[in-house]
């Protein structure tokens, strides 16, 4: 049977795609880099929103801490949020000196090894090679720091400026259109942890690690590690409820441990979204399925032609005169 002729077999195909991403994140360390990105990622947790509360300070954000706390940890399972979410703003309370003391502007360094940790495991995961110097690499990620305090910023200002102007339309009678709006953006919570979940997903998938890619490509796996995310989140929130008791073998540390086990896992489905989307661009599904459409346009348009050369005699035909 020809190339042409053959049978397409899509499940095959998927088969082929989802064994390579798991084939090349074992074979590659993925297990270990996960456990990299977890553990820089708790560690640097705490000097971001150091640095952040900091920063914030400055730009007249008051409602930094709280503001990022929320979307932080409002996606996570509330077992897991809640003891680190208290450590967290017992910790911000502390008073600090200015922006550009040597602690914030240390706490500012040590946030970015979180980035720079997921841009090595996003360059394994999408096969391609460091090119650029350590410097610019670590500036880079120092900048991703800098942007993701000013947008938290930026959204406590606007967090503690919606309720005045609702209340404002509520007693004055001049904007009265704007009361539901207003009141959808106070109760947006869940909706802009989603929101900048997959903003920051995007972000990361497309420029943290080394090369090109399109917007398409990075797509699929953002959307699996969303939906798996969302899957393993649910799974594991029933598990400590039910199941689970880490007092008895962690005492103390059961609560760090539960963090660290969460973010290990998330770690793992982050990795492996990267991984699928590599094996997507791999085996060029894209291009696979822009041929598989353009054959079949192509045969439709042949049917067509061949029914038309059927048709066309008979009607002459009928036409002649008797």
């Amino acid at each position: 049977m020809s190339e042409k002729n053959r049978p397409f077999r899509w499940y095959k195909l998927a088969f082929n795609v989802l064994w390579d991403a798991y084939w090349h994140f074992s074979d590659d360390d993925g297990w270990a880099m996960a456990s990299h990105v977890a553990l820089s990622g708790l560690l640097a947790l705490f000097p971001f929103l150091i640095f952040g509360t900091a920063l914030a300070g400055f730009l007249g954000a008051g409602g930094f801490s709280q503001t990022a706390v929320h979307l932080l940890f409002d996606a996570w399972p509330a077992d897991i949020a809640e003891p680190i979410a208290s450590e967290i703003q017992r910790v911000l309370e502390i008073p600090r000196g200015g922006l550009l003391t040597i602690s914030v502007l240390a706490a500012a360094y040590f946030a970015s090894n979180g980035v720079e940790a997921l841009r090595i495991s996003l360059n394994r995961a999408y096969r391609v090679t460091e090119t650029r110097p350590w410097y610019v690499t670590r500036l880079a990620s120092l900048g991703y720091v800098i942007i993701i305090t000013v947008i938290l910023a930026v959204i406590s200002i606007l967090l503690l400026a919606v309720p005045v102007a609702l209340r404002f339309a509520e007693t004055r009678f001049y904007f009265p259109w704007l009361i539901s709006d207003l009141t959808t953006a106070v109760n947006w919570g869940l909706y802009g942890t989603a929101l900048l979940l997959l903003i920051g997903l995007l972000a990361s998938h497309k420029w943290l690690p080394a090369g090109r890619r399109r917007l398409i490509d990075i797509i699929p796996g953002v959307v699996l590690t969303i939906v798996v995310w969302t899957c393993f989140g649910l799974g594991f929130a029933a598990y400590l409820s039910t199941f689970a008791n880490y007092t008895a073998t962690y005492a103390g540390l059961a609560s760090i441990m539960v963090v660290l086990i969460f973010l290990y896992m998330v770690g793992v489905i982050f990795m492996l979204g990267a991984e699928f989307n590599a094996a997507l661009m791999k085996y060029r599904i894209y291009s696979v399925f822009s041929r598989r459409r353009r054959g079949s346009e192509a045969l439709s348009k042949a049917d067509q032609a061949a029914d038309i050369g059927r048709v066309e005699p008979l009607v002459a035909k009928r036409r002649e005169p008797r």
